[in-house]
């Protein structure tokens, strides 16, 4: 049999429900029945609900239990380059994307048995991916909420072996409530009656809700801050809760918000497999990667038009707590090595561009706008620029990414810039692509 190009499936899915996003359990549930319920067919389940830091919490986990031996499946989302960045099988040696042949049967089932019937993209390959994980044997499945939690496609797994929240704030305020309380609201749905859940450090608004909602199913909470602790310290990174005390090195992935991610990862996997060697932890933590999250563009095609020996930098970053820690984290480059900074900044429309940028006051010298690609909906570059210019900054509109580098590069500079290009996913999806790299 002839297996259809996964691309050629997923443009038909995304044509089966007028909206992109319809947040729902009944479609997915219809058809996970017809596929033989294969969510409860799943390895131990930490599922991952938050606003900010899934991904990198999740690579932490990754890291560690597959330095500890152990076959683990990842579910992540949005992709940044390809879709199979979004399932990664278990495999001997470490996990693997799915391959595209796989991705193909698996996808082709599931249009087969939802014959047409009305359903979300996102519903229809979280199902796929249920699909996939339940045939394939693992010990373990990171399963990272796509949208809020409660009506998330992902939140069909009733028993998980733990439910983590990391940080949450105000994001998808269209599909989630316009206030923290009713996101942490939303969030709390993948709370499930006597599961642990460990909380990240939280607002107090957030954290009021998310903890009634866990007194209320009898959950356990383990809170960051309270009952575990993650700090820095001469140079290393201290971890601390009831289990004991873990001296490891400090991650590769930089930024001091790491620290609180590799905090909350670390409670997971403790919590699930309690007895983890100590080399899993040191090994994990410093392996651990994340496309797209300051990641360092230093080598490639895009870092030969910026200015020579300018620093340069990638990362999704794209609402206002996104825009805090990138802020803090481009301050502390600045404490060590200081340079002028240039952010490079494009923003999806529905995005709150202004509590992103404010941060970036006293920080970026200049701010070059650029706009999205693609079918993604995004701001003018002068819309934004001018926004940008009532906040107290310089700001120009540009062509895109490559003409703002190329611009830089042109001009001369008595010390290297550092270059942040944030703003979105979809727009480092669009660098990454531009760069030749593809996440793996």
């Amino acid at each position: 049999m002839v297996t259809t190009a996964p691309d050629a499936i997923l443009a038909r899915l995304l044509d089966l429900h007028p909206k992109r996003i319809d947040l729902s359990l009944g479609r997915i549930q219809r058809l996970l029945a017809a596929l033989g319920e294969p969510e409860r067919r799943l390895p131990p389940v930490i599922h991952v609900a938050g606003t900010n830091g899934k991904g990198s919490t999740i690579a932490f986990m990754r890291a560690i239990l597959e330095a500890a031996g152990l076959g683990v499946h990842v579910y992540t989302s949005p992709h940044l380059v390809h879709f199979r960045e979004r399932i990664r099988l278990a495999a001997p040696g470490g996990g693997r994307l799915v391959e595209d042949e796989v991705l193909s049967k698996a996808l082709d089932e599931i249009e087969r048995t939802n014959n047409g019937y009305p359903i979300t993209f996102f519903e229809a390959t979280t199902a796929t991916a249920l699909k996939l994980f339940a045939d394939t044997p693992a010990d373990v499945l990171l399963l990272e909420v796509g949208l809020g939690g409660r009506f998330d496609a992902t939140n069909v797994v009733d028993e998980p072996a733990c439910a983590v929240v990391t940080p949450v704030s105000m994001d998808h305020v269209e599909f989630l409530g316009d206030t923290i309380e009713k996101i942490a609201f939303e969030k709390a749905g993948v709370i499930k009656s006597g599961v642990p859940v460990i909380f990240a450090a939280q607002s107090e608004a957030a954290l009021s809700v998310l903890e009634r909602v866990a007194d209320r199913l009898r959950a356990p909470v383990s809170l960051q801050g309270q009952d575990f602790l993650c700090r820095a310290e001469r140079g290393r990174m201290v971890y601390e809760d009831v289990s004991g005390l873990l001296d490891l090195p400090l991650p590769r992935l930089p930024g001091r918000h790491q620290l609180v991610n590799a905090g909350v990862a670390m409670a997971a996997v403790r919590k699930v497999f309690p007895d983890l060697p100590l080399g899993a932890f040191e090994t994990g933590v410093v392996r651990a990667s994340w496309p797209g999250r300051l990641q360092n563009l230093g080598r490639g095609r895009l870092a030969k038009l910026a200015p020579p020996g300018a620093e340069l930098w990638l990362d999704g970053g794209h609402n206002e707590a996104g825009g805090r820690v990138l802020a803090e984290a481009m301050a502390d480059f600045e404490e060590k090595a200081p340079r002028p900074l240039i952010l490079v900044y494009g923003s999806l429309l529905a995005k709150d561009s202004q509590a992103f940028l404010r941060h970036f006051g006293g920080l970026a010298s200049k701010i070059m706008t650029v706009p999205m690609a693609g079918e993604h909906i995004g701001r003018k570059p002068e819309d934004v620029a001018e926004l940008a210019r009532t906040l107290g900054f310089r700001a120009k509109a540009c062509a895109g990414v490559e003409a703002a580098l190329s611009e830089l590069g042109e001009k001369s500079w008595p010390e290297p810039p550092r270059i942040l290009i944030a703003g979105s996913l979809y727009l480092a999806g669009e660098v990454l692509a531009a760069d030749g790299r593809s996440p793996d």
